[in-house]
């Protein structure tokens, strides 16, 4: 979903781990400050993107969009510092994630009404919003400096795939010989559905069914690094158009993965009868598996890669 931003009242988080803490003025340059706490209407972290990285570059670093209070502050808290709703959300959901910072949001009142954290999952940055009482909201945006004022992409840029072309997707007969021996060999029962190149590392995740939806996953080389059932009922899975979710189903995506990209839906049914839907997207470089019950309604998600 493309989305513009509609004021200048964001918080930019230029993800990262080396650098002080910068102030982000309205017009977007970055002036260094060494604060924790900032009350600046436009708010920026700086660092590189990559966290081998030693300096941070315009080309190599994205920023986080997060709506601000007004007159709201941002302030750095260490990890042992977050709720623990959000540390487990954390340890359930981005399994081996690597910290890297987290704010606590605070009103003109000083109190904290909510938490950002940020982390590296398979080595990409992701964002996270959490409320007050550190339960899950939503997953921020990303986008490159130079998209900050645009639609958040452009051709040749780390998010261009929110164009909907699918670059990503590979042809089920393009599958390297050896993801094609092994899926045959340990999964002979499984019907390849989709295929997918991550484009950060080249990794590939091959989309499967068999009563019920499975991503495995081979590193560059072809070599299997793990497969993950998807949350998705028991029954027969049939591939669906993105005009095909439920209303209620396509909101909650908007609300949760701003700007995400459709990758494929499923209708799963059971004796005929429906039993909910599973929508395969991409939210800022991270493949999420998202389950409905029949009527739209969010039942869970699961991080894929």
């Amino acid at each position: 979903m493309i989305t513009r931003l509609k004021s200048v009242s964001a918080i930019y988080l230029l993800i990262p781990v080396i650098m002080g803490l910068n102030a982000c003025q309205k017009e977007n340059s970055l002036s260094t400050t060494l604060s924790g706490t900032t009350t600046s209407p436009v708010i920026a972290v700086a660092a590189s993107a990559g966290r081998t990285s030693t300096t941070a570059t315009t080309s190599d670093s994205v920023y986080v969009i997060q709506p601000c209070p007004a007159r709201g502050q941002r302030v750095s808290i260490s990890e042992s510092n977050l709720p623990a709703a959000t540390t487990s959300y954390l340890t359930n959901n981005y399994t081996g994630y690597t910290f890297n910072r987290a704010f606590a949001i605070t009103n003109n009142a000083g109190i904290t009404t909510a938490y950002v954290v940020i982390f590296y999952f398979n080595d990409k940055p992701v964002a996270v919003l959490f409320d007050s009482s550190g339960n899950f909201i939503k997953v921020l945006e990303q986008r490159e400096k130079g998209d900050i004022d645009g639609p958040g992409w452009h051709d040749g840029g780390r998010f261009c795939d929110r164009d909907g072309l699918q670059r990503d997707t590979i042809a089920i007969t393009a599958l390297p010989p050896a993801i094609t021996t092994y899926m045959n060999s340990n999964y002979p029962q499984d019907t390849l559905v989709k295929v997918f190149r991550n484009n950060h590392d080249s990794s590939i995740v091959v989309i499967s069914r068999n009563n019920g939806l499975f991503a495995t996953v081979f590193n560059s080389n072809g070599n299997f690094v793990k497969r993950v059932t998807l949350p998705a009922p028991p029954g027969n899975c049939i591939g669906i158009a993105q005009s095909a979710l439920p209303a209620g189903a396509l909101s909650y995506l908007d609300t949760t993965y701003s700007n995400y990209v459709f990758d494929k839906a499923f209708a799963v049914y059971r004796n005929n009868v429906l039993q909910g839907y599973v929508v395969i997207i991409n939210a800022n470089n991270t493949k999420y598996a998202v389950r409905f019950d029949a009527s739209g309604n969010f039942v869970s998600a699961k991080t894929i890669w």
